[in-house]
């Protein structure tokens, strides 16, 4: 029998506050094995089994040209350099590569980044299993047989470059709440932490940088045990955390 994720999240809570195994499974009505199980669970989801790597086709002269079209790139102004796009259109056109965009878009990433410069302001942001970042996306679809915009909840895990998305009639609080429901129910299970790019849903921003949530919202975290965050706009040596927060639009687009 599959333990509830309010059970799951309450064991979480209650050990988070001290209580020993044995008094969390006595107050909840559960095993002792059930409450070591989910205190010690990883609440990121799994990569898909059997993925693996494929081997890249840039190499050789087409590796060649390409790594002298970018570093030419690096004189120039932002907007005047190679796309990904633009490096295979060329690849194809000037020297007959018979690979995808795919490969070359994933060589031209591990050559940016093997290039990236100290100025360029980039920051590495490490994130803990359990954490979700929660993002708005608009999309068109047919409903009863008629093309209307529909709004999406879009929720990625990025330890392990997951996500989830449910379709919504808006961007309400009911509706966030309804949103993170559906993706709880069908991971089994609610993370550790809510990260929102802005408080769309949850709550509205104060004048100095606070984010005071609605009632619901507030209620709805409390329940599932989830510490969230909303994002502020940074800038500066936090160019890296804007970065990230980008992350969640360009997985669903």
């Amino acid at each position: 029998m599959t333990t509830p994720v309010r059970i799951q999240q309450r064991i979480r809570q209650l050990e988070g506050q001290g209580l020993s195994h044995t008094r969390i499974a006595r107050e909840l009505g559960v095993s002792r094995t059930t409450v070591i199980k989910y205190v010690s669970r990883d609440y990121s989801p799994s990569p898909r089994e059997g993925a693996v790597g494929s081997r890249s086709l840039v190499t050789g002269e087409y590796a060649r040209a390409a790594d002298e079209w970018l570093t030419s790139d690096l004189r120039m102004p932002r907007k005047q350099r190679h796309t990904a796009r633009r490096v295979h259109e060329r690849l194809v056109a000037e020297l007959g590569f018979p690979g995808e965009y795919s490969s070359v878009q994933r060589w031209v990433k591990r050559w940016r980044e093997a290039h990236r410069r100290d100025s360029d302001g980039y920051a590495e942001l490490e994130w803990a299993p359990g954490t979700a970042q929660v993002d708005y996306g608009l999309a068109k679809a047919v409903v009863a047989g008629v093309e209307r915009t529909v709004h999406y909840l879009t929720v990625s895990f990025p330890y392990s470059n997951m996500r989830y998305v449910a379709a919504l009639p808006g961007e309400t609080t009911e509706c966030v709440c309804h949103g993170l429901l559906q993706v709880f129910g069908h991971m089994g299970m609610a993370p550790r932490v809510l990260v929102f790019d802005n408080a769309t849903g949850v709550g509205h921003c104060n004048a100095d940088g606070t984010v005071t949530q609605t009632r619901l919202f507030s209620l709805f975290s409390a329940h599932y045990g989830c510490r969230d965050q909303v994002l502020q706009p940074v800038c500066g040596p936090r160019e890296g955390q804007r970065r990230e927060r980008g992350r969640v639009r360009a997985m669903a687009t």
